[in-house]
């Protein structure tokens, strides 16, 4: 399966990391490496771990605003991306 939508979140979450302030900004950078490591994998996450992960994107994203919080949502949608090719659930 393709991993670019995964390259693309930790892209996103990565920007909005530098953008964002203290807990939150360390939070995004830990979420960009994870998805960085996980696009890198022979074997892709399933779709309890995208979700774990997109819950606490939308917990963080309700406490950013402008451009760190468009980021965030962007890297959402991109692992919505490439959750739909999941197969399962």
């Amino acid at each position: 399966m393709e991993r670019e939508p995964l390259r693309r979140a930790s892209d996103e979450l990565r920007e909005a990391s530098e953008l964002a302030d203290g807990t939150l900004g360390e939070r995004l950078l830990k979420q960009s490496e994870t998805f960085a490591d996980l696009a890198g994998r022979d074997r892709g996450p399933d779709h309890g771990r995208l979700d774990r992960h997109l819950n606490a994107l939308r917990e963080i994203a309700a406490q950013l605003d402008g451009e760190a919080k468009a980021h965030v949502e962007a890297a959402s949608e991109a692992i919505t991306e490439y959750r739909s090719g999941v197969s399962g659930v």
